[in-house]
């Protein structure tokens, strides 16, 4: 038998057990991984970790009243246990009315194989050779890279189960594995720090370690003897690697919760054009080997890819089974987030942008969580590149952001080709056409 089968075999007697004991209902989720991470620095081990992780949560219902349990042992007698638990704690909450499982018409019984599973058979002294070589290259790039806070390799495998009492019992087997180097730059007393990382279901399709030590080499050294900026008005440009948190913020405000808890501004926005009628924003969970994909969501319920955004206008919010019957909607099966989010992207390179903005802030580095949830406000600590006849003249730091979700979405004038970037989240870098930039 499988491990695969394994667990399902367990999630399955999970469920009759809490039929025994009395559920009208009952769900439960099963995850089991193993894994090795090396991290090095300068050249020598710091740390070697062999991983062994796993979990199970049940949740029983008896009629609207809802328990919830949650155990790392799988031994028989400890499933037990939970189920009991959460029996015992369902008999004593108050009725929700829209406490129960997902629509059993709306559950993944026929579901695509994704190609998520690349176990990785590497031994410790492979891991460490592929992390000094990322090190070893960062440091070799410039004379001004003088110390490092390490290179880490992290290989893991395992598998998640999901099972309910509306028939449905479902798994897959999921790898990742991630190369990561951080490293200091100094001139004079200016030292700046920065990194490079790459992540991948299949490890043969991670980039190579020289390419990532070089890039987190060159993000330092371009960081060296940045200055201040007065404050002023400017046009501001979120290079790649750091635009993913702004399609984030979106996500988060139209998320179920966010809705009925009216606690999201984007509140009751659906059929709201926010974005130039140019943007389209999809959720795509079926992309083989996506570092976000999943055949079914955390309560059973289909995936399939959708538009969130298309032409500027909310199409959609993003709904568990829960958040779905607190606004009178159907979920879209986004329990457990959103998967492989994706933006319209234009023709222009970065570079092409720098130049046809002519003037403004490269930022590519973000500090501190200033982002009101609900009102959309958006102040952030940020360093970058100030640009000037469309050409970068110097690195800048110690200087807020500033402005509304809102008001940056409206004002989102390109989005660049430079896709490269590592991560779950489809996009190039964000042109915004104005934002407040304070500085000294």
């Amino acid at each position: 038998m499988s491990r695969i089968e394994q667990l399902e075999s367990m999630v399955a007697d999970l469920l009759a057990e809490a039929k025994k004991l009395g559920a009208s209902a009952a769900d439960a989720a099963v995850s089991s991984s193993a894994g090795l991470s090396v991290t090095l620095r300068l050249g020598e081990v710091e740390t070697i970790e062999h991983t062994r992780d796993q979990g199970l949560s049940i949740s029983v219902y008896f009629g609207k009243r809802k328990g919830s349990a949650n155990t790392t042992d799988l031994k028989p007698a400890a499933l037990r246990e939970a189920v009991s638990k959460a029996c015992t704690i369902a008999r004593y909450t108050s009725e929700d009315a829209c406490a129960g499982l997902a629509d059993p018409d709306l559950l993944a019984r026929d579901y695509p194989e994704l190609d998520l599973h690349h176990p990785w058979d590497i031994d410790t002294d492979q891991a460490h050779d592929l992390a000094l070589e990322a090190e070893q290259a960062a440091r070799d790039y410039d004379k001004r890279i003088s110390n490092s806070e390490g290179a880490t390799l992290n290989t893991q495998s395992g598998s998640f189960i999901y099972g309910n009492s509306n028939g449905f019992v479902g798994g897959y087997p999921t790898s990742r594995h991630t190369l990561s180097c951080v490293v200091l730059a100094q001139d004079g007393d200016c030292m700046q720090r920065d990194y490079w990382y790459d992540s991948r279901r299949d490890w043969r399709e991670l980039l190579s370690p020289e390419a990532i030590g070089r890039k987190a080499a060159a993000n330092a050294v371009a960081k060296l003897n940045g200055r201040k900026l007065g404050t002023r008005q400017a046009p501001v440009i979120f290079r790649a690697d750091i635009a993913p948190h702004l399609l984030r913020s979106l996500t988060g405000a139209l998320r179920g919760h966010a809705q009925y808890r009216q606690s999201s501004f984007l509140l009751d926005s659906l059929g709201q054009q926010i974005f130039p009628d140019w943007v389209k924003v999809t959720e795509d969970p079926h992309i083989p080997r996506g570092l976000s994909s999943a055949p079914f969501d955390n309560e059973g319920v289909a995936t399939n890819p959708k538009a969130i955004i298309d032409q500027g206008v909310i199409q959609t919010y993003l709904l568990d089974s829960y958040s779905a019957c607190k606004l009178g909607l159907q979920t879209t099966g986004n329990a457990g987030g959103v998967r492989n989010l994706a933006i319209t992207t234009g023709d222009l390179s970065l570079e092409q942008m720098l130049r046809e903005m002519d003037s403004g802030l490269l930022v590519t580095e973000l500090m501190g969580q200033g982002v009101n949830a609900v009102t959309g406000d958006y102040s952030r600590g940020a360093a970058g590149f100030w640009v000037e006849n469309g050409e970068i003249q110097y690195p800048v730091e110690e200087i807020t952001i500033a402005g509304n979700l809102k008001d940056m979405y409206r004002q989102l004038l390109a989005v660049g080709n430079d896709t490269n970037i590592p991560g779950s989240v489809h996009t190039g870098s964000w042109w915004v056409e104005q934002m407040t930039v304070a500085g000294e």
